[in-house]
């Protein structure tokens, strides 16, 4: 039961997978939608410059249809009235097709936003796979696509028989009128006719454009399987993580332990913490943290100090305060600079010292100069 409600699609489909899928052009997409504003603005440019085109139209065939004798004889006229007329008319007619055009680039992109990919105009050999159109035309989505046909040819037929009932006065009265009236009367009423016809797809495109988008989510829904192994892929296998995690841990401690011979003093809590500093003059300009470790790791940063006869200094609230607030191979804050160079201090004539060549030095103050912000 378990492995059966594994492989059920019950999850929201990533933003990763989306993506792949935009990639490959498989996004939200409702023809009818796009069809219905096409059809729309059409019918919309048609009622704004339809009488401009009528008109236009109606000056061109004046002129080409009324000749007089000098044309008849003249060889170059036909072209001459061909070219004047293809001016005249292809101002308004790019008008009009300029609102068409703004209106299918709105239709092709309302729903799923501006997609351009060359993966859906590739050939691939699945397209002619015959069992998987026959899967198109037998399944849920044919049965869909006959419905929407259906329910266009009963919306678009009724509502063209009651503008028919409407109007059905106003058309017959186009055979009583003379030219040029009854070509501009008939160019508005054709007009208002079209934009009833084309608005009454927008029902069909307000029933298929949330189906679409409903079927699309449907479609990229996923297993829990198959969003456990897209985090491996993207995030990387949590096993294979946490070994090179662990890697990364001990090529870093044993760096620091090859550090530690060579730091000037090891500051140390004394037992839970140990910091290793390392000052070289023109070089640094404070002393940096060369390891840095607490509980087991400190005792190993003290016993490497040991053996190396590095010197280790006893101080709970500057080793602290140092292991809290600077990295590993960092600098310590100026904040800290003075207490720091007390202990630097310290050590460097406690080595005179046993050197023989100073004094034995007081003891370090138990109380080093450490801001309160930077107490531990």
């Amino acid at each position: 039961m378990a492995a059966d409600s594994d492989m059920e699609k019950t999850e929201d489909p990533t933003s990763k997978k989306l993506d792949e899928a935009a990639e490959k052009g498989n996004i939200a997409r409702s023809k009818e939608l796009a069809t219905a504003l096409v059809l729309l603005g059409s019918s919309v440019g048609i009622l704004i410059f339809g009488k401009e085109v009528a008109n236009t139209t109606l000056t061109v065939c004046k002129r080409l249809l009324s000749l007089n004798y000098k044309d008849i004889f003249d060889e170059n006229a036909m072209f001459t009235a061909m070219g004047a007329a293809l001016t005249e008319v292809s101002i308004p007619l790019f008008k009009l097709f300029l609102v068409i055009a703004v209106a299918g680039v709105l239709g092709n992109i309302l729903l799923g936003g501006y997609n351009f990919t060359w993966y859906g105009a590739s050939f691939r050999p699945s397209k002619l796979n015959p069992l998987a159109g026959l899967k198109r035309m037998v399944g849920l989505q044919a049965l869909v696509e006959l419905f929407k046909s259906v329910l266009k040819v009963v919306i678009v037929a009724g509502v063209a028989y009651v503008l028919l009932v409407v109007f059905f006065d106003d058309i017959m009265a186009l055979s009583l009128m003379s030219s040029p009236e009854d070509i501009a009367a008939a160019v508005y009423l054709l007009s208002w006719m079209f934009f009833g016809l084309c608005s009454s797809m927008l029902i069909i495109a307000a029933v298929d454009a949330p189906y679409q988008t409903w079927n699309h989510h449907k479609q990229m829904m996923m297993t829990k399987q198959e969003v456990e192994d897209e985090y491996k892929n993207s995030e990387g296998n949590p096993e294979v993580k946490g070994r090179i995690r662990r890697m990364q841990i001990q090529m870093s401690r044993r760096r620091m332990m090859e550090a530690v011979p060579t730091a000037d003093v090891v500051v140390t809590n004394p037992t839970h913490y140990a910091v290793a500093l390392k000052y070289e003059h023109g070089k640094f300009r404070a002393p940096v943290v060369v390891a840095k470790g607490v509980d087991q790791m400190a005792l190993y940063i003290r016993q490497i100090a040991d053996a190396n006869k590095v010197p280790i200094v006893e101080s709970p609230a500057l080793a602290r305060s140092i292991y809290f607030t600077t990295e590993l191979d960092h600098p310590i804050p100026e904040q800290l600079f003075a207490a720091v160079a007390q202990v630097l201090a310290y050590v460097y004539q406690l080595k005179a010292y046993r050197k023989g060549k100073a004094s034995r030095p007081k003891t370090l103050a138990k109380e080093l100069p450490i801001p309160e912000g930077f107490r531990h």
